[in-house]
């Protein structure tokens, strides 16, 4: 499905313009008055659907004129914005929400309207670095979240910038737990303390009361099942401590969202997201974050402690759903030039520059960018070897030379080795 959003003075002039742009199975997503006079139609369809585009005929005469260069189009920042949040998967009420206020910003750029959009539906609010001091943070969420890596990449961070870090683990329970942080906290000589019930955490701040960041690491909890919960709760009850979402992003936006909601109850204010790397679509941490009301703070796009973890802001999140495009002008703007400096090197005997010989396999003969032989244009052939002497009736026959001029005029001409269009 594709969005699109039209301006006009009046409905019907903007319903003109959807159906000349989109067809008459155009579908309405969504209709707004501007501040400034006009209306701003937000209408969406199918692939499919999308009218043909007439194609020119040749002219008389025989040959083809070339087609006038089209004048580049405004960019419609709501269009794009609508593509981004499509193409992630946001729920159509959170889109809808979401385009309309982008739309209303004074810019050509897409990621800046974005992030000013997340910014007023959203919260963001990165962790402490460890440089002031500030209540415990408790690491929680289900199973197999990131928990323990996320506790050494903040451990990891407070250390580097020489502040005071004590890590407590509380999952006794799952094997490995505690050996994994053990061996994180070895490398930052740092003493971890291992607690299995809430008194003993109670006399684990007691000792950390002085220390810059403190950081707990919990057992993955159920978020569905009661008795879980309440023993999540107990634990947080033992000293002032702030917990932290921890969720992996890719998850089922309906799911995700009802677990946010079960944290949310034990005092979850503010949600970490990991195993960015590995997602492709980002809708469902929209989803999760709008139901449960949470706060972005930091994300985890790598599973290694020496690269940290990243604060969230608004920008930072519209520059992940939107990539960066300014590679493509210069890329465009190169290839000429670099197809003018391969055509000097056509003019040579063998087509390649005399000092630098190719002995590579793999590197693709030098030929001009695009370049395509055409089906009747003969092969090069290197030239014929000098006739073995006459005074030597035994001598070798000029198989090597031959096969190996084959094997080159075979390489030359191979498809594999030729330079794509």
């Amino acid at each position: 499905m594709r969005l699109k959003s039209f301006h006009a003075k009046t409905m019907s002039d903007a319903m003109r313009m959807v159906r000349q742009s989109l067809g008459d199975d155009a579908i309405i997503v969504a209709t707004r008055e501007e501040e400034g006079g006009g209306v701003r139609v937000t209408a969406a369809v199918e692939e499919d659907d999308l009218p043909a585009t007439p194609v020119s005929g040749t002219a008389r005469g025989g040959r083809a004129k070339a087609p006038p260069k089209p004048v580049e189009p405004e960019i419609d920042v709501g269009e794009v914005v609508a593509d981004a949040l499509q193409r992630h998967g946001v729920p159509a009420t959170l889109a809808e929400q979401l385009i309309d206020a982008a739309s209303g910003l004074d810019t050509e750029d897409p990621r800046l309207a974005l992030g000013s959009a997340l910014d007023s539906y959203f919260t963001f609010n990165p962790l402490p670095d460890g440089r002031n001091p500030v209540k415990p943070l408790a690491l929680v969420g289900p199973p197999g979240s990131g928990k323990t890596l996320v506790a050494a990449k903040l451990a990891a961070r407070a250390v580097f910038r020489q502040c005071s870090v004590g890590v407590i683990t509380t999952d006794t329970v799952r094997a490995g737990g505690v050996d994994q942080l053990a061996a994180f906290t070895r490398l930052m000589k740092l003493k971890l303390a291992t607690v299995e019930d809430p008194d003993a955490l109670a006399g684990a701040f007691e000792v950390h009361r002085r220390t810059d960041l403190v950081l707990v690491d919990t057992a993955g909890r159920n978020p569905f099942d009661a008795e879980d919960m309440q023993d999540l709760r107990s634990l947080l009850g033992a000293g002032e401590v702030e917990p932290v979402l921890v969720l992996p992003a890719g998850l089922d936006a309906l799911e995700a969202a009802d677990m946010a909601l079960a944290f949310k109850a034990v005092g979850v204010r503010r949600m970490l997201v990991t195993r960015l790397d590995m997602t492709r679509r980002l809708g469902s941490l929209l989803a999760i974050a709008a139901r449960a009301r949470l706060s972005f703070c930091d994300a985890s796009v790598s599973s290694k402690v020496a690269e940290g973890l990243t604060a969230l802001n608004p920008l930072a999140l519209a520059r992940l759903m939107i990539p960066a495009e300014e590679k493509a002008p210069a890329a465009k703007e190169s290839a000429p030039r670099r197809t003018a400096r391969t055509a000097d090197w056509d003019e040579e005997d063998d087509g390649q520059p005399d000092h630098e010989p190719d002995h590579t396999p793999m590197r693709k003969p030098t030929f001009g960018r695009g370049y395509e032989p055409e089906d009747d244009e003969p092969e090069i052939e290197p030239a014929p070897p000098p006739p073995p002497p006459r005074r030597s009736t035994a001598a070798k026959p000029t198989k090597p030379a031959t096969a190996k001029s084959a094997t080159k005029a075979k390489a030359s001409s191979s498809p594999s080795s030729r330079t794509l269009p």
